[in-house]
């Protein structure tokens, strides 16, 4: 069935049953007969848009009358009705339809519009019963070969609830973007702990409800909240969203198989839940598909990769160690090989000016020790440098131009040069990295820490390191890539300011970071 028809075919279904008038706007223009009664408020986590296309894009919310303790609503399904306009106002309505809340997937909403036009701001909104939701605004992508001469996006990770406020959402929420990218940790799955700035709700998260109620308790902040509101965003997990350190089938301590299985299948199932996903990331058991690619127009292509979900067990123990046969061994992979094919594909067949990997764990080589030992991250792709060197080895070959690489996870900025070899620091620069810090993972945070300066002498690739919590905001046009780093003084007060730390530009056919405005400079 295709989209038109299954649309259609919800809306009757929905009218038979229930008997609703499907007529006139979510304002109330409409007569509804046996509605949906609520004890509470059911749009309590917002509303968000997603993946983005240059005819559509995915609208989500999801029920929750009573959101942290199950979500408060009846075991059956719910219609909820939607509408997508071109204007606030909701006077001039282009696509209107009834999506089911299912029971089975925690009454979330889940709607693939198709039909929009491309590189178009929309508003969009839900109506459950006599409920109306928070008005959502998003963008569809320019269309896939249109000549394009700006993109304005940010991309942000790590978020631990209990580590910091959300301000540097707030900000978010009011800048001027296309698109935002989360690059995963969304949630941490630990328990409750003491002392902290805010508090999880119960122990360790293990089950499905545990993920759900987890899930809840972030989507209720009201920063989060407007900045899934503003922008469509591009969704990829990392590992909090199970387990620490995590890797394919591993768990991160010993244990079971089974009950890790059990434990992973629960985790992607409520991640699908409370994102903006479309129906091919439905999960299957304990796995889902998340790589995936978003083209604008020519100007970019994104390749949003997953390096958990597929990846050999961490060499060595994980944690810091020198290198050995077994991190060095050829055949390791972070990627998988059906993924890693997929990349290499991707990218020699792309048309775009910007070829973009959007991922999880530092990609560059980053040495932490001084002299001749050495200490690398076994999480990162440290760990798998034989991916990494066929992948810069494909690049190097099939001659890739402009490779930007978008990297979370370490909770800290990082700004870096991609070398074809990075032993030789005099080796061809092949495309730069940008690391973005935390939304609050790690607590408030400094400007740099006692053992950054051994890291960028022994790295002189790295060229920018900042210990501050906030998101990265990156215009492109066809000539440059600017990357501003945005930071706040503080996360454990929810009323911090932003601002700048330092901005980098690239320019198109050199990969060499140049920096155009350093906050630390200027005011010293």
């Amino acid at each position: 069935m295709d989209r038109r028809s299954f649309l259609l075919a919800s809306s009757k279904v929905a009218a038979l049953s229930l008997g609703l008038t499907l007529a006139g706007s979510l304002q109330g223009e409409r007569i509804v007969a046996a509605e949906p009664k609520f004890k509470a408020y059911p749009f309590t986590l917002g509303v968000a848009s997603g993946d983005p296309l240059p005819d559509g894009v995915v609208l989500w919310t999801r029920l929750a009358p009573d959101p942290l303790n199950g979500g408060g609503m009846p075991q059956h399904d719910v219609p909820v009705r939607w509408e997508i306009a071109t204007d606030e106002t909701f006077r001039n309505v282009v696509r209107r339809g009834v999506e089911f809340a299912r029971a089975e997937l925690a009454h979330s909403v889940h709607v693939e519009v198709e039909g929009l036009e491309p590189d178009r701001i929309y508003y969009y909104q839900f109506k459950a019963g006599s409920e109306i939701s928070p008005v959502g605004r998003t963008k569809t992508l320019p269309a896939f070969n249109a000549d394009v001469a700006k993109l304005s996006f940010a991309f942000a990770s790590c978020q631990h609830y209990e580590e910091g406020y959300f301000s540097a959402y707030r900000h978010l929420s009011k800048e001027e973007l296309d698109v935002v990218f989360h690059l995963g940790d969304y949630i941490y799955e630990y328990g409750a702990s003491d002392n902290k700035v805010r508090r999880h709700n119960g122990p360790e998260i293990m089950t499905l409800a545990d993920y759900r109620n987890r899930y809840a308790l972030y989507k209720s902040d009201s920063d989060l909240q407007a900045a899934h509101a503003a922008f469509p965003w591009v969704v990829v997990g990392d590992d909090h969203e199970v387990e620490n350190n995590y890797a394919g089938l591993i768990p991160e301590k010993d244990q079971p198989l089974e009950p890790f299985v059990a434990r992973r299948a629960a985790a992607y199932k409520a991640y699908y839940e409370h994102m903006p996903l479309r129906r091919s990331s439905l999960p299957q058991g304990p796995n889902i598909q998340l790589y995936r690619r978003i083209s604008y127009g020519t100007l970019a292509q994104f390749h949003v990769l997953d390096t958990r979900q597929y990846r050999d067990d961490q060499a060595n123990g994980d944690g810091t160690k020198p290198p050995t046969p077994e991190s060095t061994d050829p055949k390791r992979t972070i990627l998988g090989t059906k993924q890693e094919k997929w990349l290499l594909d991707g990218l020699e067949q792309s048309k775009a000016r910007w070829n973009v990997l959007a991922q999880q764990v530092f990609f560059s080589k980053r040495d932490f020790k001084a002299g001749a030992e050495e200490g690398y991250s076994m999480d990162a792709w440290d760990g798998y440098a034989a991916n990494r060197d066929r992948i810069l080895d494909f690049v190097t070959k099939t001659d890739i131009a402009n490779l930007v690489v978008l990297t979370g996870d370490v909770h800290s900025h990082w700004a870096n040069e991609i070398l074809s070899d990075f032993n030789n620091p005099d080796s061809a620069r092949l495309g730069v990295e940008f690391v973005g810090t935390s939304i609050t993972s790690g607590g408030d945070g400094v400007d740099r820490n006692s053992s950054d300066h051994t890291v960028l002498a022994e790295n002189p690739h790295i060229k920018f390191v900042n210990r501050q919590r906030g998101y990265v905001r990156c215009t492109v046009t066809p000539d440059q890539w600017q990357a501003d780093y945005r930071v706040l003084p503080y996360v454990s007060r929810p009323d911090a300011e932003i601002f700048t730390r330092i901005s980098f530009q690239v320019k198109h056919g050199n990969p060499e970071l140049l920096t155009i405005s350093d906050s630390l400079v200027t005011t010293s």
